[in-house]
Order: C-alpha cells, then structure tokens, then sequence
C-alpha cells in the first residue's frame, strides 16, 4: 500500500487570446496609475483613515469591479452542474469557458482596464489536465507512519452550536503516530524585573522576568514546540550564518531549550511565509512558500506549493522530509493560513500564487525596486489572488474550491485567521471581513466586520486568539483581536507611510446567536499595535508580546521606509490580557520590557515550562545589520508562577481518548483549595498568527491529595485529534505542561476517491 501524495495545479493569471498562459502579459499586467484619478497628496495620504470595506472603489490595481455575490454563486452552481454531464476532463476545460463567458458580462473597471473577454480570462482558475500518476515508485516514508489501512478509529462528533447543525465525518484510512521527546531542564537568568500590581489571581502575584536564552540559529520567521525540549523554526532561504549539510546556508533549524542550542534542519523548498499546522497522526506539516531563488546558492526549490514534514524524535537527528517532485499542495500558496479540523485534518486557506525573490546583498538596505516582484508585491491583487480552500489530505473531489469570502476581503487577505469553533464549524477573519465556515456543506456564512475600519490581517497584522474554553463559560467560542490599522492599504504603497499609527482597539465577539447579534465588544490598549503576537498562557490568559506602534507589516515597500522596515516604533511592553476581566480592566502592562525590537517576522510561543519563548524580526530583504537588522537573539518572558510553588503530576496516559476518564498522580503545594486541568495547542506561530492555539479546560476530580481524575474532551470540536499539552493547575498556578496525543494517534481520513480524482486532474 502506497502512501498518499498530494499534487499540484497550475493557476493562470494571464492567458492571450487562445486561453493560453503568456508569462509576459502576466508580468506586465498592472495598470499604470497615471491613468487613475491623481493621488492624494503625500501629506494627506500619511493620515487619511481607511473607508470602510463595503464602501471602497475599486483599488489602484483592480481589473475588474468585484461581482455580486449571489450572482456569482448562482452561475458558479449552474456551470457546475452543466459540466458533471460531460466526461472528467472535457469537464474541467468546458468549465472554464463556461465561466470565461459568465465573467465577460461582468462590469470592468474603466479606461485602463482590458477587453471584457481578456478581463473574464484574467480571473480564470485553469486546471492542468494532464494525468500522472504520483503513486508509481512511491515507498513508504520513514518516521511519518504506516501505510494506509481501510478504516479508523470512530472519534465523537462535535457538538451543533444553538445556530447551525453538523454532519457526520466520513471514516478513511489511518497512520500511525510517532512521537517522543525528553523533559525540559527549568532554567533562567532575570534580566529584568516588574511586579504585577493588579490582582490576576495567585499565578500572577509577584515579578515577571526577562531574560536572553541563546541564539536561534535561523531568523525565526514561524516556529512552534515540537516536544518537552525543541522548537522547530523555519525561515525564508537566504544569507543565515547556520549551515545544513550541504554547506550552504539553512533556512531551518531546531532550537533545544534545557542548554539554548541549536541545529540545522534541511529544507529543500523555500519556507518564505509559509504557514502551517499538527494533523492527528502528530506529524508537523508545512504548507506553500516561495519560488526557487535563483540568485541564492543555497539550492532552495520553489516552494510556492512545498509540503515539509517534520516527526519529533527521541534524538537529535529529526529531519525535514520534502518530496517535490511527488508530495505537494495542489495549488501554489504564499501567506496561507490553516487550521486543524475535527478529523485531524487540516484546512488550507487563501494565499498568493507569486512571491518575491531575495537578493543576495548582505547588510545592504534594498531598494523599493529590487523588492517588487513582477508578480508578487506587499499586500494581495486580483491578479495574484488565490481565494480557494484544499484540505491536505485532500477530500470532495480533491482539488481546491473556491471562497467568495476570500475573495471579497481582497486585498488585505492574506494569512486570514481560522479558529476550529466546537461544532466543527471555523471563524474566518480576514481585512475587516468576519464568517463562520461549514466545512462539511461548504457554506459560508457572513457575520459582523471588524468594527471602525480596523484592518486585523497582513498587511494590517493584529494579533489574535481564541480565548479559552472554559466550564465557566460552558465552552462558548469567543475570539479576540488586538491591534491592526486604520490605513488605506488598496492605495499604492508608495503612498503609506511608516509613521501611521497603529490601532489600539481591542474587539472581541462570542460566536453564538445571541453575542453575533450583539456585536463586537470594543476596549482600547494603552498604546497602539501591529504585527504582535497574542499567546495563551497555561493558566488561561493571554500575553502580547512584539510588534510596533507606527506603519504597517512588510518591508521595503512604504514611502519612508527604516532600513527597509515598514514600521518603526518597536513596541517593547508586553500586555497582558485577563479574558475573565472586567470591560476597561482586562488589560495589563505591567510586565518587563523586551531587549530587542520585534518587527516584522518575529515569533513566540509559549514551552513547556510557562516560559515564553520569544525570538526572530527581520523586516529585511536578506541578512543585514542595519537599522532593524535581522535578529537571532532569543528572550525568555517568565511570569511570577515561575518562582512559586507549583504543583506536577504523574502517569499521565500516551494518548487521552474523548470522554474517557484517566488518573494522574499529583503533588499540590500546602493549601490548596482549587485543582483544574487543561489541554493547550501552543499553535503554530508566524506573522502574528498562532494557527490552531486552543485552551481547554477538562473535567477534573480531586480524589486525594495525590490522585486527580479528568476525563477526555466531550467532542472533537472542544479539541481536534492531534498533539496537547496537559497542565495542571492549583488556584490558577500551573504545572510543568506534559505532551500527549488526544484521541487514538491516527491519521486524518483519507479519500481515495478524492485521491484519484486530484491525480487525474492534476501535474506536478
């Protein structure tokens, strides 16, 4: 039995005539801005707030004036079932002339635009129709699992919300899980100190502490805690002094926590924001990229539709494993998003079909010119805009589909924000739009925006989070959103300004009938942010840490760039967040400040101890030294349950099966009058955005003073199949975290026949 492989598909954003790709009329497809309405002066333009999304005219760079929804539904719906009467191939082609003529009598934008028929061509998803079989010569993988078998363990279904009902899972083949690790060594030197004033429970009485812990090897562009004592980080391919074992410098390395090392990963496909997630069988899978760099020697393959693996192991020899050639998405994907669904899976959104190619000029500040790709720019187009959704492994018919949400939150849509809800369904957020996603049924359903013109998404970056489900709160999902900007982001960059100020507003919602209805709650942080990162601490609150007060995410793009940043302003005062406070209190800032400025491509996470780990920013073409220069230093934020008595526990299962009961040995310090357990996903971090994070709190009994029982979630949607740390906590102070697998270790479903479906119309 032979394991399963996603492909490719090839996406034209520019076809001649005869519906074929011409690579020059792509590359030269942007309109000049000469031919637009003449552009706010530089000095209004700096603070000229953004209109709100459903208000904009068409942006500099539009082609064609954005289709009503319902018409477009209802076309694409008729043109789909019009071609399941033809055979699988003629189907695909017949599609897209179908499509072409529907797109012809859509309204184009003015003067500048093209003709109709070359407008309807421009916005096309074409499909190779070439058959390869990806199955011939393949052998299964060593470290990532068994083969395919013909069923799987049943897991429970989530549980509806009041508003929208959920199907049955389909049952597929499994893999086997492998995954071990060691215990972390507790160990850090305070660098800096302040004492927590507000009352945040007993966890958070004391000082709070900062200090350096080593070099990460890689600039940590996106990282996420693999077992008790690593951190895998991926980079963009470029000038890193760390080499891998062809000599050439890494993208990839593997930070170990007890003694701050590190080591090089071999990566084959370029990582550049790439985004990424855990399946069920606990297998670390990371998803798009960027095109081969041609101007680096480093070997970096394009990895606009890359797949990397990484399986933790009990050694220091765990590898990246990429086949390119065999093993990747099915369409190409720069800035995507995921989330890990109630079977494991995961759901791959939005992106960019192009990206940017890195010069190979050290402790140089680059020039606007040099980072302006033909094809790929700072912020999203219609013109390299892939609104679809794919599922690795793939399901339906094992290609991608497509999503008038992403489309509509063009430009700002890239990296969206998913969080898995408890009955299955996924919030979306991306520019200020908000939905709810059935997965199952494929259906979107639009909730209230972000409110007053607040941009949460790259390049408009806020940090974010589910907030803890909680008894307290019966497990009703609520998210939250801190920072982002106000700016126009659909004028020309040369326009925006590294001085404008980020937003301060905090707005979160409760995603059930009656908190939609009610809205978004607004509340103000102390200063304004972008580009921060919104943790998850063991004990349920929510640190922010990185980020800046002024400009927007990227770099090398804005009239008054820093260095190549830009933003300016680093933003060095975590906040803390207490989800459980009162409105105009949740928030605190008594914290020490970072050493270090933490821009662009900066990340955190939070390790095992309750320690966060805290590293990268390089707003920076390639390696450099200049103002903002890329950052390998990594700090360690220590909160005062560091230093007090903590409880731990023993004997904790290998897996945690839904709503089975288990007993933990545990050891309390004197005094203690509340004992609670929880599950937490640390995520996977990058660019603000910590894919799949999750706290779960778990029914817990208190037997004895050494003996706890808890039960396993309820439901896949509490918390999906894959790795958790547990933690244990005694009147909010926390435990050492202890990895597990929760549910049986199996692998996603597999579809055979969405399978043979994407290999038949799909190439490599």
């Amino acid at each position: 039995m032979l394991r399963f492989a996603p492909s490719s598909i090839l996406w034209r954003t520019r076809l001649d005539t005869e519906g074929n790709f011409d690579e020059a009329r792509a590359r030269n497809a942007r309109p000049k801005l000469a031919a637009q309405a003449p552009a706010p002066s530089r000095q209004n333009a700096v603070h000229a707030p953004r209109p709100p999304l459903a208000a904009r005219t068409p942006c500099w760079h539009c082609r064609v004036v954005p289709l009503r929804r319902a018409s477009f539904a209802a076309t694409h719906t008729l043109i789909r079932s019009l071609v399941r009467l033809l055979s699988p191939t003629a189907a695909m082609a017949n599609y897209a002339r179908l499509f072409a003529l529907f797109l012809a009598a859509a309204p184009l934008a003015a003067a500048s635009t093209p003709s109709p028929a070359a407008a309807a061509a421009n916005r096309l998803v074409d499909f190779e129709l070439a058959h390869e079989n990806l199955y011939d010569g393949l052998e299964p993988i060593d470290g990532l699992g068994a083969p395919f078998a013909d069923d799987a363990d049943d897991l429970p279904a989530p549980e509806p919300a009041d508003y929208e009902l959920v199907t049955e899972q389909e049952r597929a083949g499994i893999f086997e899980r492998s995954v071990d690790g060691h215990e972390a060594h507790k160990r850090w030197n305070a660098s800096r100190a302040r004492k927590h004033k507000r009352d945040w429970g007993k966890a958070w009485k004391g000082y709070s502490t900062i200090a350096r812990a080593g070099w990460s090897g890689v600039s940590a562009m996106q990282c996420t805690l693999v077992d008790d004592d690593h951190i895998v980080i991926y980079d963009k391919a470029q000038n890193n002094a760390l080499k891998g074992k062809n000599g050439k410098p890494a993208w990839g390395a593997v930070y170990r926590i007890s003694d701050e090392s590190y080591r090089a990963l071999n990566l084959e496909t370029n990582s550049f924001c790439a985004g990424g997630g855990w399946i069920g069988n606990g297998t670390l899978v990371s998803v798009g990229g960027n095109p081969q760099q041609t101007n680096l020697n480093n070997g970096a393959k394009n990895g606009l539709a890359g797949v990397r693996f990484f399986t933790p192991c009990s050694n220091e020899k765990c590898d990246v494993y990429e086949n390119p050639s065999r093993i990747r998405l099915t369409s190409p994907r720069w800035y995507p998003s995921t989330v890990r669904l109630v079977d494991g899976s995961l759901l791959i959104a939005g992106g960019m079909i192009a990206g940017k190619q890195v010069s190979q000029r050290v402790n140089e500040s680059p020039s606007r010119s040099s980072l302006l790709s033909p094809v790929g720019g700072y912020n999203n187009a219609p013109s390299t805009d892939n609104p679809t959704m794919e599922f690795f492994p793939p399901k339906g018919n094992g290609l991608p589909f497509y999503s008038s949400f992403l489309h509509d939150a063009l430009n700002s849509n890239l990296f969206p924000v998913l969080w898995l809800l408890p009955n299955g369904h996924v919030f979306f957020a991306a520019n200020q739009l908000a939905m709810i996603y059935d997965p199952v049924n494929n259906v979107e359903r639009r909730i209230p925006s972000l409110p007053n013109g607040v941009t949460v998404t790259y390049p408009g970056s806020s940090a974010s989070a589910l907030l803890p489900l909680t008894k307290a709160n019966s497990y009703t999902p609520e998210v939250l959103f801190c920072g982002g900007t106000t700016a126009n982001l659909d004028i020309s960059p040369s326009q925006l300004s590294a001085t404008y100020p980020a937003s301060k507003q905090c707005s979160r919602m409760v995603l059930n009938t009656a908190g939609i209805a009610k809205g978004w709650q607004i509340e103000q942080m102390p200063m304004g942010r972008i580009m921060s990162d919104a943790l998850i601490t063991p004990d349920a609150k929510v640190i922010i840490v990185n980020g800046a007060s002024q400009g927007i995410a990227g770099y090398g793009n804005v009239r008054d760039e820093i260095g190549a940043s830009n933003a300016r302003e680093p933003v060095r005062q975590p906040l803390l967040y207490d989800p459980d406070g009162v409105v105009g209190r949740r928030i605190s800032k008594n914290a020490p400040l970072q050493k270090f400025e933490r821009l662009y491509h900066s990340t955190a996470t939070v390790i095992p101890d309750g320690r966060i780990w805290i590293s990268g920013s390089n707003p920076n073409d390639d390696v450099t030294t200049v103002t903002y220069k890329t950052r390998y230093e990594v700090e360690m934020l220590s909160p005062p349950y560091m230093s007090m008595p903590r409880p731990s526990f023993s004997g904790q299962p290998a897996n945690i099966l839904y709503d089975k009961t288990y007993s933990l040995k545990i050891s309390l310090p004197k005094g203690t009058k509340k004992v609670q357990a929880a599950l937490l996903d640390v995520g996977y971090s990058t660019h603000g955005v910590h894919m799949s994070q999750r706290w779960v709190e778990l029914d817990a009994t208190l037997n004895s003073q050494t003996k706890l029982t808890i039960r396993g979630p309820k439901t896949t949607g509490l918390y999906p199949p894959g790795p958790a740390w547990l933690v244990v906590l005694a009147d909010t102070v926390p435990s050492v975290m202890k990895k597990v697998m929760v549910g049986p270790g199996s692998s996603p479903p597999v579809s055979e026949s969405a399978i043979r479906n994407m290999l038949a119309r799909t190439s490599g």
